[in-house]
């Protein structure tokens, strides 16, 4: 059969044949065991409903078996034997354009060089699934192959629920991950609702089909660091930012580290992961003895060198030794995966990397002792630098809310509203007032043909876009102007693709609007082929996350979520091709609503259309509750909005002089 014919099969009428399970490969973790025998055989029986009954007898064992072995269901005999990744768009069978671009997009969320646990149909965060077996994989790709541009596919957490009548503007798919009853959105609650097959982790970029490996998330970390030195009055350059994770998203951080300009040393315990990142050159050395990477951290500051080191090992390690060996810290943080702190996201200090593994699935009580155990530790190290003039932030991983679960040492001593920690989130000091207020996140494209020229060509329109805006941009965004197209101008030769021909740019709705019309025009004209718009859903307006994304409100809204639940439905009916809404992400089930988007470009006029009304609401309508919130920045941007788009009109609040509230005490 041909890539199309399989694609078109869906699940296949004759079993295929049993897959052998290659431990070579970066695998998830053993889930630990939470359902009851009563409920084990209602996981099976959900299981055996996507399958004709004729294959029961054979699957059930097969399926009681993976449960056992490693807690999930993902029905690894029906992986395909075709590699996946982004083909070019033409390569996929189907009626509909914008259903090949999502199947584009689908495959390379599951690509071996972008996901994590590919296998397990894993792409980050150590749970962030794009689909929760695979029969629901291939049943979702046979459906996008047959869907008009006149249907909609309805997802349920990696189930296809369906093609539903809808028309040609409404989305060819709308995505829902972990949306679940709020009283029933505890991590166990995920990890029995997960095991039974009726919930799933969509993380952010995962199951909205949107990730674009570690490049999704290097250009927000360089203007975090680049904004972090600024912030402590210090160039970049000899210069030392210590974190951890190489895993999903937290594998950029080297990378950006270059970028700016510092040292960079990066702590992982993985050792498959660190050795793809090494072989993928986002880390340019791997040290695995404590003293010798005191020793070339020395070295690289006497020289003021630009490197970043990957140390394979525990975090908690490297900040005690560097204390004790009086290694000067400049910039502090964290990215681990805290939001899934008890299956793998963090590990515990002092414990051998399989036998942590071992004891997560066989002891989770004892794990997550020895979790907590590291945390106050860890805490208590960064402590004793951030005593000694280090600047810590949180990098929207929970790390500071799992180390205050916890018992450390992380509260701060003069509690305010929306300060409660002694360190800040990095979107309270830096992302938040400096880009999200003002409107600009992660924007992002693919091109759909996969070919690299294609690329090149869009980096240049983006960045003649760009200096054209900033000529009569405001100074209040001069430098963000200035970062994004020193960025752009450096893309290529920072060899940032991993899968498709992605390219990934913070601009406000305006340079949105204008890089998207202008793809359009290039398109239109012959001189590139379709383009997927998309963002993070770490953006202006697509996240409610109190620790994270909306961090810097402070008018006691950081709980609710009507921003991220608003922004997806505008955009579903303002031209989307797809929307997504997650509970989870990169903080945690229940302690996030997330939403997303997908575009396809076709050169037509009437993506020209859809473009234009749908980007300037995704990025507005954040704006606008930041503006609410009291943010001067935000209130600077809509007012300028409101100024450009003379049909937007939106509530402004008025400010209270702080006198008359003393006055009451």
């Amino acid at each position: 059969m041909t890539f199309k014919e399989k694609i078109k099969q869906g699940i296949p009428a004759n079993l295929p044949e049993k897959k052998v399970y290659d431990t070579s490969r970066n695998h998830a973790p053993k889930r630990k065991e939470i359902l009851s025998d009563e409920e084990k055989k209602l996981a099976l029986k959900n299981a055996l409903r996507y399958f004709d009954d004729k294959h029961h007898a054979i699957l059930l064992s097969e399926f009681a078996e993976e449960l056992e072995k490693y807690g999930r269901i993902y029905m690894y005999r029906f992986q395909p034997d075709y590699k996946l990744y982004a083909r070019p768009i033409e390569e996929y069978p189907g009626k509909s354009e914008q259903a090949k671009a999502i199947m584009l997009m689908i495959q390379n969320n599951l690509d071996d060089a972008v996901a994590q646990h590919p296998d397990e149909l894993i792409t980050y965060g150590g749970n962030g699934a794009v689909f929760q077996n695979w029969a629901q994989y291939l049943l979702t790709m046979q459906y996008l192959s047959e869907m008009t541009d006149k249907q909609t596919l309805v997802m349920y957490s990696g189930h296809p629920l369906g093609l539903f009548p809808s028309n040609k503007n409404a989305p060819r798919v709308v995505v829902t991950n972990g949306m679940v009853i709020p009283n029933y959105s505890k991590p166990d609650d995920w990890e029995k609702m997960n095991a039974l097959g009726v919930s799933q982790y969509g993380q952010m970029t995962a199951g909205s089909y949107m990730y674009i490996g570690p490049q999704g998330i290097v250009h927000g970390t360089t203007i975090t660091v680049l904004n972090g030195f600024r912030k402590i009055g210090k160039p970049p350059k000899g210069n030392l930012f210590v974190t951890a994770g190489l895993g999903g998203m937290s594998g950029a951080q080297p990378k950006a580290g270059n970028i700016a300009g510092c040292i960079t040393v990066c702590a992982e315990v993985n050792p498959k992961i660190t050795q793809v990142r090494l072989d993928q050159g986002w880390i340019d050395e791997k040290i695995t003895d404590l003293d010798e990477l005191v020793e070339r951290v020395k070295i690289a500051k006497q020289k003021q060198e630009t490197v970043s080191i990957a140390y394979l090992g525990n975090i908690v390690e490297v900040w005690e030794k560097f204390d004790e060996a009086e290694i000067f810290i400049d910039l502090g943080s964290d990215q681990t995966s805290l939001h899934n702190p008890w299956a793998g996201g963090y590990y515990p200090v002092d414990i051998s990397f399989e036998e942590a593994n071992k004891m997560m699935a066989e002891n989770p009580t004892l794990f997550k002792e020895k979790v907590q155990e590291t945390l106050r530790r860890h805490a208590k190290a960064i402590n004793k630098h951030t005593e000694k003039g280090t600047y810590f932030f949180d990098y929207g991983n929970a790390f500071l809310l799992e180390a205050s679960r916890a018992g450390a040492d992380v509260m701060n001593p003069n509690k305010e509203l929306g300060r409660e920690f002694k360190y800040p989130s990095y979107v309270q000091d830096i992302m938040g007032p400096m880009c999200f207020d003002y409107g600009f996140g992660p924007f992002r494209w693919v091109c759909a043909s996969g070919n690299s020229d294609d690329l090149k060509k869009t980096d240049k329109i983006a960045c003649k876009v760009l200096e054209k805006l900033k000529e009569k941009s405001p100074k209040e965004i001069q430098q963000q102007m200035a970062d994004n197209i020193q960025w752009i101008k450096g893309a290529q030769e920072n060899k940032l693709v991993v899968g498709s021909q992605a390219r990934i740019l913070y601009a406000d709705a305006e340079g949105r609007v204008e890089i998207a019309k202008a793809f359009n025009k290039a398109i239109k004209k012959g001189k590139i082929g379709p383009v997927v718009l998309g963002r993070d859903h770490h953006d202006v307006s697509g996240t409610d996350s109190p620790y994270r994304e909306t961090s810097n409100i402070y008018d006691g809204s950081r709980f609710t979520a009507d921003m991220a639940i608003q922004n997806v439905i505008g955009d579903s009916f303002r031209g989307a091709t797809w929307v997504s809404i997650h509970n989870g992400g990169g903080v945690g089930w229940g302690e996030v609503i997330n939403g997303g988007f997908g575009m396809l470009l076709d050169g037509s006029k009437a993506a020209t259309k859809r473009l234009k009304s749908m980007l300037f609401w995704d990025v507005n309508n954040g704006i606008s509750r930041r503006s609410w919130a009291r943010n001067d920045e935000a209130i600077f941007a809509i007012k300028r909005a409101m100024k450009s788009e003379k049909q937007l009109k939106v509530t402004l609040p008025n400010k209270v002089d702080e006198s008359l509230l003393d006055s009451l005490t």
